[in-house]
């Protein structure tokens, strides 16, 4: 699939096609719990997220293909892209996107589990600053990465 899609500020009206690309994502991981119901996702999406963060989307086809969120104090707390796009690129954009909007540091969790973020997250220059045992709603061992502006990426 080629990458055609659309880089853009999300607006609220995104926010249910964020959720349920999120939702999709955790019914489709043996390993990860769900939390909280598919329509706690959303609300949290539409009451929470949009309105604390900065919320990218890349649009294909006039749908939301996938989404990273960023807060102020440059966390990248959310990065999913819809099973049909990845490996298109989108992920990658939505990353330079949030290394141009916070152009010194950019940190995030991933989960222990998830090899294939992991893999990403170093393919953009990423590096693990610490594991945890679990210290998250989940209670799923993870990792912390950072990215420095400046530091030589993969």
């Amino acid at each position: 699939m080629t990458n055609s899609a659309v880089i853009r500020p999300a607006e609220r009206t995104d926010m249910a096609a964020c959720a349920g690309i999120l939702n999709r994502w955790i019914d489709a991981t043996a390993w990860m719990p769900r939390v909280h119901d598919h329509a706690d996702v959303e609300r949290y999406y539409v009451e929470t997220v949009f309105a604390e963060r900065r919320v990218i989307v890349a649009e294909q086809m006039n749908d939301v293909a996938g989404f990273l969120v960023l807060s102020d104090d440059r966390f990248v707390t959310a990065l999913y892209i819809d099973a049909p796009h990845r490996g298109s690129g989108i992920g990658s954009r939505l990353v330079d996107v949030a290394k141009n909007l916070s152009p010194d540091e950019l940190n995030l969790w991933t989960f222990e589990n998830n090899h294939a973020a992991q893999r990403f997250y170093e393919s953009q220059g990423f590096e693990v600053v610490r594991r945890t045992d679990g210290d998250n709603e989940e209670q799923l061992p993870d990792v912390l990465y950072r990215w420095r502006a400046g530091e030589i990426e993969a």
